[in-house]
């Protein structure tokens, strides 16, 4: 039987040795070509990426109800996922399933390539939730609300004072959660799922009920986890915000997903042309100009503005035409379609 020529320290000065990717050994570990040891970190180094968080063919039926049908996604570590669906489409029963708080009809979910086990102190003090419908003690202050989950998660509770000033919640910290608004609980339980800095965050509908500036804070709270090396898997209908901040989305419609990707990527898979926006003095005019463009596919008029749909290599070319017709363009600039109608067409809502 072969030897294991493995060394530590000082290796001997007759090994062959092999260089292995920084970090993947230890500091002054030694691995010789054609050992087994070198064998299997060579095939660790050659395998994929196991994901943080993954579905296989996860489905969930109530009654005669299918809600989620034999879905497969993958998120890998360090990626902000978007989540998307219509209302009823199976977001949250999904969402659920993941993280074994509700058994699937058939399939399994994987956290890390193991088994769900949501009764487990790691899974507590590595995976963070925040439920669409948050349900909290009325009757606890914000600080006590935190200390109570710093408790069940295995986390520093010295972190609380400086969560709810993040949260915006510090003048509010010693009122019961029961005189919050809907705002202020939402904002509460944000800062409960970045307690012990997790490295899931499941979050379902986030953003829900805050008014712009604590979205926009919400965000860069995603953002920030992402920063630190966390996963995050958010659901939401705010379809704008979404594009801000994840890396892919997933579009769930009926229980299936129908579609994964970037979202430059989703926009090039579909017929979603690109739009001029000009800015003009002459808004009937211009637009009549415009409709007698070659290759222009559609034409709306706005005040002091109209809305021109091309090919994107036709542009210039309308732009040119519209100058050689005497229309005085004031300013311009061209629009990709939105994630709100790359939405529409997979779910074959759209109006076009």
């Amino acid at each position: 039987m072969e030897a294991e020529a493995v060394t530590i320290g000082a290796a001997s000065a007759s090994t062959e040795a092999t260089s292995a990717p920084t970090g993947s050994t230890p500091a002054g570990v030694r691995v010789t070509r054609g050992s087994p040891t070198h064998g299997l970190l060579r095939a660790r180094w050659l395998a994929p990426p196991v994901p943080l968080l993954e579905a296989r063919g996860l489905t969930k039926d109530f009654g005669k109800f299918r809600a989620v049908d034999g879905l497969d996604l993958a998120v890998d570590r360090g990626e902000v996922y978007g989540f998307l669906g219509p209302n009823g489409a199976g977001k949250t029963s999904t969402i659920r399933m993941v993280l074994g708080l509700s058994r699937p009809t058939r399939g399994k979910a994987l956290i890390d390539g193991r088994p769900v086990d949501p009764r487990s102190r790691a899974f507590r003090r590595n995976v963070a939730y925040l439920p669409e419908r948050l349900n909290l003690y009325p009757n606890l202050t914000a600080t006590q609300t935190l200390e109570f989950f710093a408790e069940l998660k295995g986390a520093d509770k010295r972190v609380i004072p400086k969560l709810l000033e993040r949260v915006g919640l510090t003048p509010h910290a010693g009122k019961r959660v029961g005189s919050y608004s809907k705002g202020m609980k939402q904002l509460l339980g944000v800062a409960q799922s970045l307690l012990g800095k997790p490295s899931l965050m499941v979050l379902d509908e986030p953003m829900e009920g805050l008014d712009p500036y604590w979205r926009r804070q919400v965000k860069e709270l995603i953002t920030e986890a992402r920063g630190r090396g966390a996963t995050v898997f958010f659901s939401s209908h705010i379809l704008g915000e979404v594009e801000e901040v994840a890396d892919r989305v997933g579009i769930l419609h009926q229980g299936k997903l129908v579609a994964e990707d970037t979202v430059a990527a989703l926009r090039g898979k579909l017929n979603v042309k690109p739009r001029l926006r000009l800015r003009v003095r002459d808004v009937p005019r211009a637009a009549e100009a415009a409709t007698r463009v070659p290759g222009v596919q559609g034409v709306w008029t706005l005040p002091e503005e109209i809305l021109v749909q091309t090919e994107p290599g036709d542009k210039a070319r309308t732009v040119a035409a519209l100058v050689a017709a005497g229309i005085d363009i004031g300013d311009l600039r061209s629009e990709d379609p939105t994630l709100e109608e790359v939405f529409l067409q997979f779910t074959g809502r759209s109006t076009a």
